[in-house]
């Protein structure tokens, strides 16, 4: 009989435990598959989890990776690439398609062009030397030779520098007359002395303050040079003297600011200057030298700080004009202060960005290039419009009305106008884009919120688009920085930054810095070691035409008698 026909005989109890068995098998059963539906569900959700952390991390990652990968190249950049951000022919042939007429000709002088022929120096006046043979005969049959007329003559440049003592002897008298006036002996009168008692003239301390504070060399080298002339000068000596001269060119320096603050239009910048002093309320001893350039004084201010009172105790009493400078925030604040006060921001700033995003970041160098290549075509507008400009007042013909000259401008104001705007309009797109990159977006940001400023050329063409003539005349100062470090007490520091800014000055009115040097302290010793009571002759902008010209003579005026052979005295 088969297995599933057979009957089985159950009582009554045993029916329901196995119906009780049944259904709690069943709810073990169901409890199973809903824990087993829940653990997977939880795996899931964990693993989706983890790996959302993942991919959060992986992009942190990857982000701190590109930032480290860009501040590595930034840093080689600095370190060994090109110091010009002045872009290579090749370079912007490539990036413009576009061949610029002779910029790919190699400077200097091409072979087969004429030359300009071997420059003549007549002013440097001359020292003849006669050579003859030895003994003029024939070498065959030792017949003499006769004198021919004339010389075949050239010359040589040479420089020779030597210090010599200055020896004064005054004559003494002894009175004649009995009337009593003149009792005991009649000396002749000292000569003018810059230093009492000093061993050094006009023209060793000339040559001290130009070799240090517009050459920037080191005094140590200088006392080294000094010495192979023969001239041993100990370093106290130098500092010394130094710091009795600092009072001499106080008056000049205020006489600067005075005309600083007369002028309605600035440049300015500010680098770092050590000052090995310990100060209480200062740590380190870095302090910052200051720049303000207008079109009269390049005027420097050193300062323990960076702050804005700087520029407040620089320009006081402003209450209106331009600024041409960098973003740094102590001029906005400067401005926030004296509403009548307009910030023009350097356009070479915003140019250096894009260029540091190209290098930092070469996935978006053909973006950034792109946005460089848009900054050069405004300095082109510009230059046409300054031109316009300039022919709209001079007339490009003798025969052309002024108002010919005016509407030939106008156009290029136009063409200016709608660059600016189509710029504008461009950076409002891009940074609507949200697939443009992080590093972008910043560098168009910062572009947007300094807009107003790097716009006021295109309303006021006399202000430049740049703060390059800021930074030139810093330059002098950086170089002296990399050669001396700065300085070791606050008067020369005070010092230097006088020395600067009177030297600049003059070399920016075009004076020849050693005839001016030379004859300010010339006149110094004259007053009796003190600055002159009348600054005018020594002011460019008080100047006459003809004290302008000898200001800018070539070799300044020599201080008693040079030894033989009209040696240099300095």
């Amino acid at each position: 009989m088969p297995f599933a026909a057979e009957y089985v005989t159950l009582t009554k109890q045993e029916h329901v435990q196995l119906k009780y068995e049944a259904k709690y098998w069943q709810s073990q059963h169901g409890r199973a598959v809903k824990r087993m539906e829940w653990q997977a569900e939880h795996d899931r959700r964990e693993l989706l989890r983890h790996k959302t952390q993942a991919a959060q991390r992986e992009a942190e990652l990857r982000a701190e990776l590109a930032l480290a990968q860009a501040t590595v190249r930034d840093l080689q950049q600095r370190l060994f690439g090109r110091k010009s951000e002045q872009r290579k022919h090749s370079e912007a042939l490539a990036q413009t398609g576009a061949q610029v007429p002779g910029a790919g000709r190699p400077r200097g002088q091409r072979r087969g062009a004429p030359g300009h022929g071997r420059t003549l120096l007549p002013e440097l006046g001359g020292r003849e030397e006669l050579i003859e043979i030895e003994s003029p005969h024939c070498p065959s049959c030792g017949q003499g030779l006769a004198d021919f007329p004339g010389t075949e003559d050239s010359e040589v440049v040479e420089i020779e520098v030597q210090v010599y003592r200055r020896v004064i002897r005054r004559r003494r008298y002894r009175p004649v007359c009995t009337c009593g006036c003149l009792p005991g002996i009649v000396t002749a009168p000292r000569p003018a002395q810059l230093i009492e008692r000093g061993k050094f003239g006009v023209s060793v301390w000339t040559l001290v303050l130009l070799d240090k504070f517009l050459y920037g060399r080191p005094s140590h080298r200088l006392l080294a040079d000094l010495a192979d002339h023969g001239l041993h000068m100990a370093p106290g000596t130098l500092a010394g003297g130094l710091q009795q001269l600092a009072p001499l060119f106080k008056p000049l320096y205020e006489a600067l600011a005075a005309k600083l603050r007369s002028q309605s239009q600035w440049h300015a910048d500010e680098t770092r200057w050590l000052v090995f002093v310990k100060k209480e309320d200062k740590v380190g001893y870095r302090w910052y030298l200051w720049v303000f350039h207008s079109d009269s004084v390049i005027y420097f201010v050193l300062d323990p700080s960076r702050s804005a009172d700087v520029i407040e105790k620089a320009l006081a009493g402003i209450t209106c004009g331009v600024i041409i400078c960098d973003r740094y925030s102590a001029y906005k604040k400067f401005a926030r202060l004296h509403p009548g006060v307009l910030l023009a921001f350097c356009w070479a700033h915003q140019r250096r960005d894009f260029l540091e995003l190209a290098n930092s970041h070469p996935e978006l160098s053909d973006w950034a290039m792109g946005w460089v290549d848009a900054i050069a075509d405004l300095y082109r507008l510009n230059e046409l419009r300054l031109q316009a400009s300039a022919d709209a007042q001079a007339g490009t013909q003798p025969a052309q009305p002024q108002q010919l000259a005016l509407e030939r401008a106008a156009p290029a104001q136009v063409a200016l106008e709608q660059a600016v705007q189509a710029m504008a309009a461009r950076r409002a797109t891009e940074l609507a884009d949200p697939t443009l990159a992080e590093p972008a977006t910043k560098v168009l940001h910062s572009m947007d919120a300094h807009w107003n400023g790097l716009t006021v050329f295109v309303t006021r063409p006399w202000v430049p688009m740049d703060n390059n003539a800021g930074e030139r005349v810093i330059r002098p100062p950086v170089v002296g920085r990399k050669g001396f470090y700065g300085s070791g007490a606050e008067w020369s520091g005070q010092l230097a930054a006088t020395m600067y800014s009177v030297l600049m000055t003059m070399k920016l009115w075009q004076l020849n810095v050693r005839t001016w040097l030379h004859a300010y302290l010339q006149a110094c010793a004259e007053n009796g070691g003190e600055a002159p009571a009348d600054l005018d002759a020594f002011l460019p902008w008080h100047m006459d035409a003809d004290r302008l010209a000898a200001m800018r003579a070539t070799k300044p005026p020599h201080t008693g008698t040079a030894p033989a052979g009209d040696l240099d005295s300095s």
